[in-house]
């Protein structure tokens, strides 16, 4: 199974308005450039992902679903245990049902980070940049597995890149 970890994109800093809590902050108009310019660059590299998984809060459902477009595949699936804080085991549980070959989380940090450290069985700190994404490759899903980091990308690497 391939892994991309991705964190969610540049989001409005300020409550304010309609936007009363964290989870309802939106990406900004950058941030969804950004963010579209980073699954482009997915696509081009490693082809189409099959499914799609995003924490509930609206910066990384909407980040999901800009690769929905860019990929052209099935709405994101919301997992719980995506959300800050969340609980690695869920996690793991939610993609022991998904019978795909190459899956995408979508996710905030910390989380992001410790559920790379866990995937990866290591102590190494990846700490993602706003629309930075890394790939895992796995076996079998932990504790019992250890995957092989394939790639971390940056979102300004992508940019040189693929601008």
């Amino acid at each position: 199974m391939k892994l991309f970890l991705v964190r969610h994109g540049i989001a409005v800093d300020s409550l304010s308005g309609e936007i009363k809590t964290d989870a309802q902050r939106p990406l900004t108009p950058e941030g969804r450039e950004e963010v579209e310019l980073v699954a482009k660059a997915l696509k081009k590299s490693f082809g189409k992902l099959e499914v799609l998984i995003s924490s509930p809060l609206v910066r990384a459902r909407q980040t999901a679903e800009i690769f929905q477009e860019v990929m052209k595949v099935e709405a994101p699936e919301i997992c719980q245990a995506l959300a800050p804080a969340g609980d690695s085991s869920q996690v793991f549980s939610f993609l022991k049902t998904k019978k795909a070959e190459s899956i995408a989380l979508f996710g905030h940090e910390p989380d992001m980070s410790e559920l790379a450290q866990e995937l990866l069985g290591s102590e190494f700190n990846i700490p993602f940049k706003k629309a930075g994404v890394c790939r895992i490759d796995i076996d079998e899903l932990p504790p019992r597995g250890k995957g092989v980091l394939k790639c971390f990308l940056p979102p300004k690497l992508l940019r040189a890149l693929f601008r």
